[in-house]
């Protein structure tokens, strides 16, 4: 994989020195997402928005004429998808993101794909076994149409010192 050097974790996430600023992660792994998975969802989020869970308020009241998937949804899936090619394994936890955006709707039968930039990346001033990698994540439909991307601010753990002889 350009961009990538040195042996990943046992899981297969990268370290922190792994990430290379510019490099942008085009993830293999789709999804197509399901009605079930847009009413667990907002179900088990407590979320009763109609607009997600009301095929008949969203035919007779909505621009949409059918249900919206669930943002958070839309963007935990983004995020997820992303993780297999850099961080299981390796991040210590998420620290916050910013500039989320929704521009287009997700309905049900979408497929979603994903790309991952890494924006930047520094050594933690308080921990000198760990770091903090900025990413870009954007999740496109099968058309092309972006729906969803955030930064992603992650606390990333360094590669542990080699073991002696």
């Amino acid at each position: 994989m350009s961009g990538v050097s040195g042996e990943r974790h046992e899981r297969g996430g990268l370290y922190f020195e792994q990430f290379e600023v510019g490099h942008l992660f085009r993830h293999g792994l789709t999804r197509t997402v399901t009605q079930m998975d847009n009413m667990l969802f907002s179900n088990m989020t407590l979320n009763p928005q109609p607009l997600h869970i009301d095929a008949h308020f969203c035919a007779t009241e909505t621009e949409w004429g059918k249900p919206i998937v669930n943002s958070m949804f839309t963007i935990g899936l983004v995020v997820g998808i992303s993780v297999n090619d850099t961080t299981v394994g390796t991040t210590i936890g998420n620290l916050g993101m910013t500039d989320v955006r929704f521009p287009a709707p997700v309905f049900e039968g979408d497929t979603i794909r994903v790309t991952t930039e890494v924006l930047s990346a520094r050594s933690s001033k308080s921990r000198p076994d760990a770091g903090i990698v900025e990413f870009h994540h954007r999740g496109y439909k099968q058309d092309g149409t972006l729906v969803a991307e955030c930064r992603r601010q992650a606390f990333m753990r360094k590669r542990p010192p080699a073991a002696p002889n």
